[in-house]
Formats: C-alpha cells, sequence, structure tokens
C-alpha cells in the first residue's frame, strides 16, 4: 500500500494508527528545489510511487512497512537515501543534492 502526495506540511486527518508516512524537503545549498522528482523504490529496488517537490521542496509519501529508498531526481544529479518506515510513524527526511 503506498500513497503519494506533495503537501507535507499538515498531517490533520490522517489516521497516523494505520499509515507509515515519508516526507521531508529537497534541498540544494539549503534552498528548497522545487519540481525535482522523489522515487519511492522498495527493498528490492522496485518502482512503487514518485512526487514532483513542492515549490517547497516538498514531498510525501503514505508507505507501509520496511525499508525504502528515496531516489531523488533534479537537473543534474540523482541522490538515493535508505529509510525505514513503521505504521504510526513519520519519517522526517531532508535530502540535500550537494551532500
Amino acid at each position: 500500500m503506498c500513497g503519494a502526495t506533495t503537501k507535507p506540511a499538515d498531517l490533520a486527518g490522517v489516521d497516523l494508527s494505520t499509515q507509515a508516512v515519508i516526507q521531508g524537503r529537497v534541498l540544494r545549498g539549503g534552498n528548497p528545489v522545487g519540481s525535482a522528482y522523489v522515487r519511492l523504490l522498495d527493498a528490492s529496488g522496485e518502482f512503487t510511487a514518485e512526487v514532483p517537490t513542492s515549490d517547497n521542496g516538498e514531498y510525501r509519501f503514505f508507505a507501509g512497512d520496511g525499508r525504502w529508498t528515496l531516489r531523488t531526481l533534479a537537473p543534474g544529479v540523482s541522490v538515493d537515501r535508505a529509510v525505514v518506515a513503521s505504521i504510526g510513524n513519520v519519517v522526517e527526511l531532508d535530502i540535500d543534492l550537494d551532500a
């Protein structure tokens, strides 16, 4: 089960007892990167979902328990970050394209 949205600021109305949330911002030099793409890959590397970042560089995925990879694509760069999600928790992960 996975869903995605590009508006991570507000979790009002989200039942965290049934959701694992992965969200954050994409940054370059400390500045938000809008219109980058963040892909959610499962533990085997298979594509699950993709969202564009908001103008503020924000992204959000609703995922299941487990190990995931976030692959961020922006002009001239591709960055992978591993993350572990669990039902009932919100993982905040900012992705710095310069790191």
